[in-house]
C-alpha cells in the first residue's frame, strides 16, 4: 500500500513483535509488559491505563521511537500515540509531567519530520504541535526546557522545537510532500501555534506570512471552508503582531480578505474576517484600502443579517465605528499612497483633478519621495495597461505641478522607462507615455500648456 494514504486505523491493525525487540534488547520487560497490557485493548481499558499509569506509557513511546528506526514499528507507534490524544486531548499534558522532567520528549518527533514517509511526517507534525502547544509555560520558576548552569543533560529547547516545527511547516506550503493533505495539516497546526508570541516572530522570519495569502479565497465545500477559516484565523492571529502586519500592508490580503467576507455564509468565518478587520484598522494603511474596497457598504449588509454570535455583531458595530472616523480623516493623498504602494492603479477621479496635485504636491516629498519611487517600479513592472497609463499620467502630472519635478524625475530615471512605453502595445500607454516625455523634456515652465 502507498504510505502516503496509509490511516491511522490500517496501521493499527497490525501486529508489532513486541517480543523479538526484548530479545535484541531494543525494549527492557518493563516496557513490554505496559505494552502487552495497552495493545490491542479497548478505548475504555486503555483510558484506565493512561489514568493510573499515563507517564510510564509516554515513555515507552518515546524511547522506541527514539532507539527503533523500522518504519512498520515507527508508523505503528505514532498511530498509537496520535489515538490516545484524539479520544482525549488533554492526554497530550502527559508528556509534561515532572516524572519525564529527564526525558526529552520533544526530540523522536522532531527528527521524525524530516526523516519519514508522508505517514510519519503528518502524525509526528500533529502529535508535537499538540504537546508543545499545552506545555506549562512556567515550570519551577523556570521557562520549560531553559537549561541550568549545571545541567549535564541537553534537552532539546523549545526554541529548537517552535523553529523546527514552523520550518517544516513553512516547507509543506512551499513545497507540498503530499498533493492534498500537506497544506491542510500545515494550516491546521499553524492556526494553534500562531497562538504564541515567539511562533509568530519565526512564522515572519521564515517569510511565510506570504504563503498564506494565495490561500484566503471563497470556499465552496466543507473542507475549502475549513481550510480557508484556518487561514483567516492563522491571518487574525498575526494581527496582533507589529512585523507582521507590516508586511500584510504589503500585500494584497486585504482584497482577498474582502472578497471572502462579501461571499460567506459561515459565520465563524465572517467572525474571524471581522475580528481581523477591527485589529488593522488602527493603521491608516489598512484603514484606506478598506474603504476602497467598499468595505462600509458590505458592513451595512452584515448588520442586517441575522447571526446568532453577540461577539459579532459586537465586532461588527465596532468595526462600523472605525470605518467611520478613518473616513473622516483620510485626506485623499492616503488613499492615492495606498493604490500606488499596492500597485492598483486605475482612473479613479483623484488622478485628473488639478486641486489633488496643487494641495498634495509637496506630499510627494515624504520618505524620499517614496511614491514616485513606486511609480518608477511600476512603470518598470507592471503588465497592466490601465496601470501604466496612470502611472505615465501621474509622473507627467507630478513634473507639472512640483517645482523640481523634471529634476527629480530625471534623477530617477523616468525619462528611460517612460520612453520605453511609447513603442507598447495599447494606445492609453502610448499616450501617457508620450505625454510624461514631452513634460520632461518641456519642463514645469511649458507643461502646463500640453493637455492630457
Amino acid at each position: 500500500m502507498d504510505r502516503a494514504e496509509l490511516t491511522t486505523e490500517q496501521v493499527l491493525k497490525r501486529d508489532i513483535p513486541w517480543e523479538t525487540y526484548m530479545s535484541t534488547k531494543l525494549i527492557n520487560s518493563t516496557s513490554l509488559q505496559l505494552l502487552r497490557r495497552y495493545d490491542k485493548r479497548p478505548e475504555s481499558q486503555r483510558a484506565s491505563l493512561l489514568e493510573d499509569d499515563g507517564p510510564a506509557y509516554v515513555r515507552v513511546f518515546v524511547n522506541i521511537l527514539r532507539n527503533i528506526s523500522k518504519e512498520e514499528t515507527v508508523e505503528y507507534v505514532l498511530a498509537l500515540i496520535d489515538d490516545m490524544l484524539t479520544a482525549n486531548p488533554k492526554r497530550a499534558r502527559l508528556f509534561h509531567d515532572k516524572s519525564l522532567s529527564d526525558e526529552d520528549t520533544y526530540e523522536p518527533f522532531l527528527k521524525l519530520l524530516w526523516k519519514g514517509n508522508w505517514f510519519i511526517q503528518e502524525k509526528s507534525c500533529k502529535i508535537l504541535s499538540t504537546i508543545v502547544s499545552v506545555r506549562p509555560k512556567v515550570y519551577n520558576g523556570m521557562a520549560l526546557n531553559e537549561e541550568s548552569s549545571d545541567s549535564k543533560s541537553k534537552l532539546t529547547t523549545i526554541h529548537d522545537v517552535l523553529t523546527g516545527l514552523v520550518d517544516w511547516l513553512c516547507s509543506q506550503l512551499r513545497n507540498p510532500s503530499h498533493p492534498t493533505r500537506s497544506v491542510p495539516i500545515a494550516i491546521n497546526c499553524l492556526a494553534t501555534l500562531l497562538r504564541e508570541a515567539p511562533v509568530r516572530s519565526l512564522f515572519v522570519q521564515a517569510d511565510g506570512v506570504k504563503l498564506l495569502i494565495p490561500l484566503i479565497s471563497p470556499a465552496s465545500n466543507q473542507q475549502s471552508i475549513q481550510l480557508l477559516y484556518e487561514t483567516c484565523l492563522c491571518i487574525w492571529l498575526l494581527s496582533f503582531f507589529e512585523p507582521a502586519v507590516d508586511y500584510l500592508s504589503t500585500t494584497r490580503v486585504m482584497p482577498r480578505l474582502v472578497d471572502v467576507i462579501k461571499g460567506s455564509t459561515k459565520e465563524k468565518v465572517v467572525r474571524v474576517v471581522v475580528l481581523t478587520f477591527r485589529n488593522l484598522i488602527p493603521k491608516s494603511a489598512f484603514a484606506a484600502q478598506m474603504i476602497d474596497l467598499g468595505l462600509p457598504q458590505i458592513v451595512q449588509s452584515l448588520k442586517a443579517q441575522a447571526w446568532s454570535d453577540e461577539d459579532l455583531l459586537e465586532a461588527i458595530n465596532q468595526l462600523e465605528e472605525g470605518l467611520k472616523d478613518n473616513i473622516k480623516r483620510l485626506s485623499s493623498f492616503d488613499k492615492y499612497k495606498q493604490q500606488v504602494l499596492l500597485g492598483h492603479l486605475d482612473w479613479s477621479p483623484m488622478h485628473k483633478d488639478p486641486g489633488f496635485w496643487r494641495e498634495n504636491i509637496n506630499n510627494f516629498e515624504e520618505n524620499d519621495f517614496q511614491v514616485l519611487r513606486v511609480l518608477m517600479t511600476i512603470l518598470d513592472t507592471s503588465t497592466d495597461p490601465t496601470a501604466l497609463a496612470v502611472a505615465c499620467y501621474d509622473l507627467s502630472q507630478f513634473i507639472q505641478y512640483h517645482p523640481g519635478g523634471r529634476l527629480v524625475a530625471s534623477d530617477l530615471k523616468a525619462k528611460d522607462r517612460v520612453m520605453k512605453l511609447m513603442n507598447h502595445d495599447n494606445a492609453e500607454v502610448r499616450k501617457n507615455a508620450l505625454l510624461s516625455v514631452q513634460r520632461l523634456f518641456l519642463g514645469a515652465k511649458y507643461a502646463s500648456f500640453l493637455q492630457a
